[in-house]
């Protein structure tokens, strides 16, 4: 297996084996983000925060409220906001007045978004099933079911939120 620049190659192999997992899993994360994030830059001239904000949307035709979509996305107000703008200037997003809450907006897809949004998401799926693609379907599926069981066992050890 070549060696990559991660922290995973950073290790000694004495770690915990829990610890060697996480940085493993860490280390794949990273490798597919960090490539998406070059091909939205570089097919799309867009980031993976516009393109994450955007695909939250996408599930909700009426819009969401600022702070539904920091919540979703796990990000500050700050951040949706300052997306938001730019986004907006571009005609992809609009703002709407909250009609059960004056004080808040709603922000939704343009038609112009829409169309944008299903070109990247697309392309973004593509890529996607590009990267995986090495692995055999069967070795997909496996480690989709260990990772579910994962995801069930830390549930089960998070204090309650």
């Amino acid at each position: 297996m070549p060696q990559a620049p991660d922290l995973e190659t950073r290790i000694t192999g004495h770690e915990p084996q829990d610890t060697r997992l996480w940085l493993r899993m860490l280390s794949c994360c990273n490798l597919i983000e960090n490539e998406l994030r070059s091909r939205l830059r570089t097919e799309f001239k867009t980031t993976l925060p516009r393109f994450d904000l955007m695909s939250q949307l996408t599930h909700a035709p009426k819009g969401l409220k600022m702070s539904e979509l920091s919540r979703q996305m796990m990000v500050t107000n700050g951040n949706i906001t300052g997306i938001t703008d730019q986004l907006e200037k571009d005609g992809l997003v609009e703002r709407l007045k909250d009609p059960t809450d004056r004080r808040s907006s709603l922000i939704r897809l343009t038609l112009k978004g829409r169309r944008y949004q299903r070109k990247m998401q697309r392309a973004h799926e593509a890529w996607i099933e590009s990267l995986m693609g090495g692995l055999p379907q069967s070795t997909r599926s496996a480690l989709f079911d260990l990772l579910a069981e994962l995801k069930l066992a830390m549930y089960s050890r998070l204090p309650a939120q």
